[in-house]
């Protein structure tokens, strides 16, 4: 894959839905409700999904640096659904706000415990890298849906921090 120059702004990387497990799968865009994104399935409802893990959140650059660890981690693996870039991603908080797109808001409402199945993305096998108990900054964050919307890759994200810095 050709290097491509990234747009200077936040945005959407990667829209990534699957039918259950990991890794999900890029598609140019979807409808997002406060269900999570329509088409999207989590194997377990009891740990992922819901209302307030209705939209997986990850950072491109994270997924880079991990990369450059020698991790096979890539958009989508870790079960997120979008993957966003040019966002001061170790400085998102829960109840931290996003506007995406023109019409989607979401509430972050967590920090994402990573899920046993991550390990096969990271070469020791341990997924706890990106756990932000023991990575601050490195963890994927859950999601609820504020306002429904379609997201699209390449559209804005404005983050609106809800925390005193």
């Amino acid at each position: 894959m050709g290097a491509t120059k990234q747009p200077d702004f936040p945005h959407v990387h990667q829209v990534s839905l699957s039918d259950g497990g990991v890794p999900k799968h890029a598609v140019t865009s979807v409808l997002v409700t406060v269900d999570g994104l329509t088409g999207d399935r989590q194997r377990d409802r009891k740990f992922h999904g819901g209302p307030d893990r209705a939209v997986c959140l990850y950072s491109l650059e994270v997924i880079e640096a991990l990369r450059a660890e020698g991790h096979s981690i890539g958009p989508g693996s870790a079960g997120e659904n979008l993957s966003l870039t040019g966002v001061e991603w170790a400085s998102l908080k829960p109840g931290d706000r996003l506007s995406i797109g023109g019409s989607l808001q979401l509430e972050i409402m967590s920090y994402t415990a990573p899920c046993r199945l991550n390990g096969q993305w990271f070469k020791d096998g341990d997924s706890t890298r990106m756990a932000q108990e023991a990575h601050p900054g490195w963890s994927r964050l859950y999601a609820r849906v504020l306002v429904e919307g379609t997201v699209r890759v390449g559209d804005v994200v404005k983050v609106e921090m809800q925390h005193a810095q």
